[in-house]
């Protein structure tokens, strides 16, 4: 899929436990303006279901595994996150969903913009009209 990509971060192995960390414009190629985290998921529940018109995202499990199911509008890709030295690119207009959550997962996402309900695209089949221009 075009423009994702699974970025392997530091990880500094010690025997008093692992370091792993990101920067801005360095690791991921933007700068940070949001950070959320998502935790406490039901099982069978899922999150997501969205795409945004110009917001990339960064998404890590820091804890646990979950999946996330990405659509370009053609074709869909499903990534599992399961290690916290490894995160997804999520480029704007790719629709996301996330599911499969293990207990105790904990999912942390990194946003290239703040807070704009006006940037979400909600409802699929609107999201496929705007990428194949219809």
């Amino acid at each position: 899929m075009k423009n994702v990509e699974i970025i392997q971060l530091p990880k500094f192995a010690d025997v008093r436990g692992n370091l792993s960390f990101v920067e801005e414009n360095n690791h991921i190629p933007f700068e940070i303006k949001r950070s959320f985290w998502i935790y406490d998921v039901p099982g069978g529940t899922e999150r997501g279901g969205h795409a945004y018109r110009s917001t990339t995202e960064f998404i890590i499990a820091l804890s646990g595994s979950f999946d996330v199911i990405l659509h370009n509008g053609i074709s869909s890709e499903s990534f599992s996150l399961n290690r916290s030295y490894y995160g997804l690119l999520v480029p704007k207009m790719i629709w996301r969903a996330m599911d499969n959550f293990s207990t105790n997962s904990l999912a942390l996402v990194l946003s290239s913009s703040e807070y704009n309900p006006n940037d979400y695209i909600r409802n699929f089949v609107q999201f496929k009209s705007m990428i194949n221009g219809k």
